[in-house]
């Protein structure tokens, strides 16, 4: 029997720092749809779902992943692991991929690679995250649809809400607790000051370099090296995480 696998990405319009980020177009398309179209090359994915909140700005995201040919869910703002687990739990995947909107140059390939690695492992959760040496922008989690059901019952911290896998990454084996099985996704080299996200107008700035010098095509590797070569971190050298480590602060 084949595995299903349902990647879900997160998107709204809310944001506080950069407002209806995901809306701002580089050569007439959208960050969200340049993440969209570039989701859909993924071939270890089943179904793609976008994942917004019931908010009456986000229906318009609503709209247009009805004009993409995409799934989309309407769930809660801030309990984002709750809209996650409510947006799957009639579909019964067997595996989860949970990725951000705000990453518009997520490479498929990548997310492939992941996925089948967590596949072969046989893990509850696998991630390129759990050590940072992927660019930020680049980050993939996939789990085990019974890891995510178990945090959606059992998560009660505003961080582990907020953020979905919080409590399942605390809880793993990678922490050295057994609650949940995990392995990380190794990056041959240390990648992290590369910054591919999208969280405030620098960033922007710089994706809309990089396709403005590359495409919307090319692979994480070819975008990081270009970024290295030219000397780019300067546009956006932004914290990384920063809004997880902000929830922190309401525990």
């Amino acid at each position: 029997m084949a595995i299903k696998v349902t990647l879900i990405t997160q998107a709204r319009l809310g944001s506080k720092r950069f407002p209806q980020k995901i809306l701002k177009e580089i050569k007439g398309k959208s960050l969200l749809q340049i993440h969209i179209e570039r989701l859909k090359k993924c071939t270890k994915v089943s179904e793609i779902i976008i994942a917004t909140t019931t908010n009456k700005a986000d229906e318009l995201i609503f709209k247009k992943a009805l004009d993409w040919n995409v799934s989309c869910f309407k769930g809660s703002e801030n309990d984002v692991l709750d809209r996650f687990f409510l947006s799957v739990k009639d579909r019964n995947p067997d595996f989860i991929v949970r990725v951000t909107s705000d990453c518009p140059l997520i490479d498929p390939i990548l997310i492939d690679q992941i996925i089948e690695y967590a596949i072969i492992k046989n893990v509850d959760y696998c991630s390129n995250n759990l050590v940072e040496h992927f660019p930020d922008g680049q980050d993939v989690e996939v789990m085990k649809f019974s890891a995510l059901k178990n945090a959606w019952k059992h998560a009660k911290l505003n961080s582990e809400r907020e953020h979905v896998t919080p409590y399942i990454r605390n809880n793993s084996s990678f922490n050295g607790i057994s609650k949940f099985s995990s392995v990380n996704f190794k990056c041959k080299n240390n990648f992290s000051s590369v910054r591919m996200t999208v969280d405030e107008q620098n960033d922007f700035d710089m994706i809309e370099q990089l396709i403005q010098s590359l495409g919307i095509n090319k692979s994480w590797l070819q975008y990081t090296e270009h970024i290295l070569k030219y000397n780019l971190n300067k546009i956006n050298n932004n914290f990384r995480n920063e809004g997880y480590y902000n929830s922190l602060n309401k525990d």
